[in-house]
């Protein structure tokens, strides 16, 4: 093996000037942690694609090395949790923000920030669901915690192309949920219906400026777009229902009333994968293992390599990315 790995970094000069380049690393360059991992697979999230264009400030250290979920092999460990040869996988907890993240050959975290790899799952698979499938899985056990049963009616997801999206609606219909399904891209119809989503309404419905209140449509939503979107959302939802938030694809505001909240009782759940505390994160991947239908992982995954993240960060950006993608990783400067 070689000592060095690539690795992708991103600076900024003094006049706050960002560049992303792909550079050399060793083992000597990481961060402080207790476990080094080798990253086997990473993807691409849309707060992975803020970093690269620096369209957001999502990076709050510099350099940095971008990506916030991998899965990979323990090749050294001073963690009481952790020994060499271990699976394991990681979401969130500010890699890639303000520590050195996925889009290496070898990461270095603490312990405490990672959690086994589900025996049935591969470290491809894994990062097929990443840290968007995680969401979709925390918002839907938020919905259930809240009594939102398929019995209750409709459930919507926003955003239903991108990752969060493409995963809500498999694993909602996996459950019995009837799915609504609203995109912005009409050339998806066909790949939402098979992912199983029962209706599709276009994103311009709910893209604009709405009501206070409209026609009760929808018993739960997940929501990743924010703004105008999550306003009409929560406005069409029937009384006692619930909208799970985890996005902001639209935008960071919610031009919204009170009158859903209380004429209603909705009820606005917000949904953090970052910090979200271990027993929640282990039963969502458990949940994930069992009630994610696997055979669907390759319909809305697309294989990219090492070489193709920092294009990727862009195009899930420019709205060209149809569900998750996975990044194989090697461990060798040369792979």
């Amino acid at each position: 093996m070689s000592d060095s790995f690539r690795a992708i970094l991103i600076s900024r000069d003094d006049d706050g000037k960002q560049s992303v380049d792909v550079t050399d690393m060793t083992d000597a360059d990481l961060m402080p942690g207790d476990v080094t991992v080798a990253v086997e697979a990473t993807t691409v999230n849309y707060k992975d694609g803020l970093a690269i264009t620096g369209k957001a400030p999502v990076v709050r250290r510099f350099p940095m090395v971008p990506g916030i979920d991998f899965a990979g092999t323990v090749i050294a460990s001073e963690s009481p949790d952790w020994k060499a040869g271990d699976k394991v996988i990681l979401n969130g907890w500010g890699v890639g923000e303000t520590h050195y993240g996925a889009y290496a050959g070898h990461a270095r975290v603490k312990g405490d920030w990672l959690a086994p790899l589900p025996a049935s799952l591969t470290p491809k698979d894994a990062m097929a669901i990443g840290t968007a499938g995680y969401t979709a899985m925390l918002c839907v056990m938020a919905l259930e915690r809240h009594g939102i049963t398929p019995e209750r009616g409709p459930v919507i997801v926003t955003g239903a192309s991108g990752g969060v999206g493409s995963v809500a609606v498999s694993i909602l219909s996996g459950l019995g949920y009837q799915v609504i399904a609203s995109t912005g891209r009409a050339a998806e119809h066909g790949y939402l219906k098979e992912l199983g989503a029962v209706e599709i309404i276009p994103r311009e419905e709910l893209s604009g400026a709405g009501k206070p209140l409209g026609k009760e449509r929808w018993a739960g939503a997940v929501d990743s777009v924010g703004s105008h979107t999550l306003a009409n959302v929560l406005s069409m939802t029937s009384y006692g229902g619930a909208v799970a938030a985890c996005g902001l694809a639209q935008g960071m505001d919610l031009p919204a009333s009170v009158a859903p909240f209380i004429l209603r009782g909705v009820s606005l759940l917000g949904i953090d994968s970052v910090m979200a505390p271990k027993t929640i994160r282990l039963e969502a991947w458990r949940r994930l293992e069992r009630d994610l239908d696997h055979t669907k992982l390759a319909a809305f995954t697309t294989s990219i390599g090492f070489d193709g993240l920092i294009q990727a960060g862009h195009d899930i950006m420019d709205g060209k990315v149809r569900g998750r993608l996975v990044a194989e990783i090697g461990d060798r400067a040369d792979s």
